[in-house]
């Protein structure tokens, strides 16, 4: 894995073997960032990266200057492997092991920018977007981008703006335009 932006553009970056993840391909994630770049000023952005698996997303995020980052996933080691790279690095990621329906179940936080990467084969996919648009856990013009495979169709979601397809890797982006 690496860092493909920011401070720490082009840091290798090891991960154990043992993680239980699937992470975004380096080509997906350059295309993301490419649309994120025109659309985003990352410094001080507020982000929320669930299902964060290695954290490659945050920390991207944290390398571009983003301003305060939660990282939610429900596995120990991967949330233990963040933090250390988080602390290695000297970035500010907050890395919570939780169940992503119960933390955001429980969560008041809001956030400019709520990234969501889970397991493909999930059918609870769409009540991410539930949760994220009843509970108000964007701020005004805030986006919520949901990676997923192509079976996947949430284009009549509310607040969805475009769709992005990288091999096999595809993302969905919402605004709150509220």
């Amino acid at each position: 894995m690496r860092i493909i932006g920011g401070t720490h553009k082009g840091k290798v970056i090891k991960v154990p073997k043992d993680l239980p993840v699937r992470p975004t391909t380096d080509f997906a994630k350059e295309g993301l960032f490419n649309i994120l770049s025109n659309k985003l000023d990352f410094e001080n952005l507020s982000v929320l990266d669930l299902f964060s698996g290695t954290g490659h997303i945050s920390l991207e995020f944290a390398s571009r200057g983003a301003g305060t980052i939660v990282s939610v996933d429900k596995h120990f080691k991967c949330s233990g492997f963040l933090k250390s790279i988080s602390k290695e690095l000297n970035f500010n990621i907050n890395s919570i092991k939780s169940d992503v329906f119960d933390f955001l179940k429980n969560t008041t936080l809001k956030f400019d920018l709520i990234f969501a990467d889970p397991p493909y084969d999930l059918n609870e996919i769409p009540d991410i977007h539930k949760f994220v648009f009843d509970k108000g856990l964007l701020n005004a013009n805030g986006l919520l981008i949901i990676e997923h495979g192509q079976r996947t169709k949430l284009e009549d979601l509310k607040g969805f703006t475009q769709h992005r397809k990288y091999g096999n890797v595809n993302f969905s982006f919402f605004e709150n335009n509220e």
